[in-house]
């Protein structure tokens, strides 16, 4: 039976553009009074009050912070009272070989060190965080209290040449999709997380038109970049189904990555 979103409460990180900002509009159209955490710089004051001024707020912050996070959460508690949904979208990616011959350099550990730091940590940050709200929440009619959806990416399964720090975050938020849904399984709580293709994001939006063209056409089937509204409709349907839990869904037009 699908779930009603109305009246539920959720937070989206990297809220302010991209992926985040189109769950996080999906999600106030159908109800949910939705905190958008993202970085200060992300100009999201500005895009949680073109989409609603009372549903929607905006709280500025890093994934990283465990102070930052609570936050957000304080404000999901103080404002509505409980937390339903999180999604999160936040993340940052890098391209650069292991070993470039060409230059006799290699990958900057630094570098490596920052990318999983965002995209590993501060995701698992923010579910641990959450974990907990929800759980001490009231349970629904369905002996639900949350549903906590992740964002890895096809690059999880496919890496591409100069992709070794972005795969192996993506890569590390398949591999603990099932064992947090283990452990949160007792609360109520269900984990899912999406491994999206190519997506018409600010990082390609900033490509050349024909570029994106070409790049889109690389998936089978549709020939196109994906709508940010497609990962947000799916996030939508995770919501409603009780049956999916501790998956990954390829969101990708049946791409395979080359090299």
């Amino acid at each position: 039976m699908a779930r009603m979103l109305k009246e539920m409460v959720g937070l989206v990180t990297g809220g302010a553009s991209g992926l985040g900002r189109a769950t996080v509009d999906r999600l106030v159209r159908n109800g949910v009074k939705t905190v958008m955490f993202d970085l200060p710089s992300s100009g999201g004051a500005e895009e949680s009050a073109k989409i609603h001024k009372e549903n929607c707020v905006f709280c500025p912050g890093d994934v990283t912070s465990p102070e930052d996070v609570q936050k957000a959460l304080d404000i999901c508690q103080e404002k509505w009272g409980k937390l339903n949904v999180l999604v999160n979208c936040a993340g940052i990616g890098i391209a650069k070989k292991t070993f470039s011959s060409a230059r006799n350099q290699v990958h900057s550990l630094d570098d490596f060190d920052q990318v999983l730091n965002v995209n590993v940590c501060g995701t698992f940050n923010v579910i641990r965080l959450a974990a907990r709200m929800m759980a001490n929440g009231e349970m629904g009619p369905d002996f639900e209290r949350g549903v906590i959806i992740n964002t890895a990416s096809v690059a999880a399964f496919e890496g591409q040449i100069g992709q070794a720090a972005y795969s192996a975050s993506k890569g590390a938020i398949v591999g603990m999709t099932l064992p947090i849904a283990r452990d949160l399984s007792s609360c109520g709580i269900r984990v899912m997380t999406i491994a999206p293709g190519l997506f018409e994001t600010p990082l390609l939006g900033k490509l050349p038109a024909k570029v994106k063209e070409e790049l889109g056409k690389q998936s089978p089937f549709p020939n196109r970049l994906g709508n940010p509204d497609e990962y947000a409709h799916l996030v939508e349907t995770i919501i409603e189904n009780q049956m999916l839990n501790g998956e990954v869904i390829r969101l990708d037009a049946a791409i395979r990555m080359q090299p």
